[in-house]
C-alpha cells in the first residue's frame, strides 16, 4: 500500500433497502488523474463523498495513502480537497470572505497572497468582491475550484469540474488542472459526463453501473480496443 493513494475494500452503501454502491474494491496509485464514469445514479458522487468522509459506508474499508480513513479521518482530511457543482459555499459572504474562511480552515500559510494568486490564475479576481450567491453557475464552478486548490491537496476530488462552463473556459480549466497535477505530483479523481474530457485528462478509468464496479484499468487499453469511450459505451449500453 506504500505507493497507493486510494484503496477501498468491499465498499458498499445502502439507504433503507436501496443499494447505492455494492462491493467496490479499488486500488489507485499515487501521482495521476483517474476518471470515474457512469450513468446518473451509478454511485459516482456517493463514492467521492465516502472518500471525503462525508458519508459512512454501510460496509467496507477506505485507506488514503496507506491509512484507514475511519481511524485517521482528521489527519487524512488535511491532505484532501474537493470541488462539486452540487455543493454551494455560503451565499451571503463575498467570494473573498469564503476563500479566507476555507483557507483558515485548512491552515494555509500566507493565505491572503495565496488567494490573490489563485484568483488571478483562475481568472476570478474580478469576482472577489461579489456575494457568492449572486454568481452565475459557471462563475461558482471556478470559485469552487479555487477553494479546492487552497491547500495544495495531495488528493483532489473533482465532481464535474467543468460543469456550466463555456467551451473556451472548460478547455482553460482542463489545462490548468493538468498543469497543477504535473507540478504537484498529486492524485486527482474526476467524475464527468464529458467523455472527451475524461479521454484528454485521465490515464486510468473506473466504470460504475448501478453501484457495481464494471471496469477498472488503463484508459489507453480500453480506447485501443474500442477506438473511443463513446464507442465503448454505445457497444455496452
Amino acid at each position: 500500500m506504500k505507493n497507493t493513494s486510494v484503496k477501498t475494500l468491499g465498499l458498499s452503501k445502502a439507504y433503507d433497502n436501496k443499494v447505492i454502491l455494492q462491493d467496490v474494491s479499488l486500488e489507485l496509485p499515487t501521482n495521476g488523474i483517474f476518471g470515474i464514469l457512469g450513468k446518473n445514479g451509478a454511485g459516482k458522487t456517493t463514492l467521492l463523498a465516502m472518500l471525503m468522509g462525508l458519508i459512512t459506508p454501510t460496509k467496507g474499508e477506505i485507506f488514503i495513502y496507506g491509512k484507514s480513513l475511519r481511524d485517521h479521518k482528521y489527519e487524512i482530511l488535511k491532505l484532501i480537497n474537493f470541488q462539486s457543482p452540487y455543493v454551494e459555499l455560503p451565499k451571503k459572504m463575498t467570494v473573498f470572505q469564503n476563500l479566507v474562511f476555507y483557507a483558515r480552515l485548512y491552515n494555509v500559510n500566507n493565505f491572503k497572497s495565496k488567494i490573490l494568486k489563485l484568483s488571478k490564475d483562475l481568472k476570478i479576481s474580478d469576482l472577489l468582491k461579489y456575494s457568492y450567491g449572486n454568481l452565475s453557475s459557471g462563475q461558482k464552478t471556478r470559485v469552487n475550484l479555487c477553494k479546492a486548490l487552497l491547500n495544495n491537496p495531495r488528493l483532489l476530488l473533482l465532481d464535474e469540474p467543468t460543469a456550466s462552463l463555456d467551451v473556451l473556459t472548460s478547455a482553460f480549466i482542463r489545462e490548468y488542472i493538468l498543469d497543477f497535477q504535473k507540478k504537484n505530483k498529486s492524485t486527482i479523481i474526476i467524475t464527468s459526463h464529458d467523455l472527451v474530457e475524461i479521454e484528454k485528462m485521465c490515464n486510468y478509468l473506473v466504470l460504475l453501473d448501478c453501484g457495481k464496479l464494471t471496469y477498472k484499468g488503463n484508459l489507453k487499453n480500453l480506447i485501443k480496443n474500442n477506438n473511443s469511450l463513446l464507442e465503448f459505451f454505445l457497444q455496452n449500453d
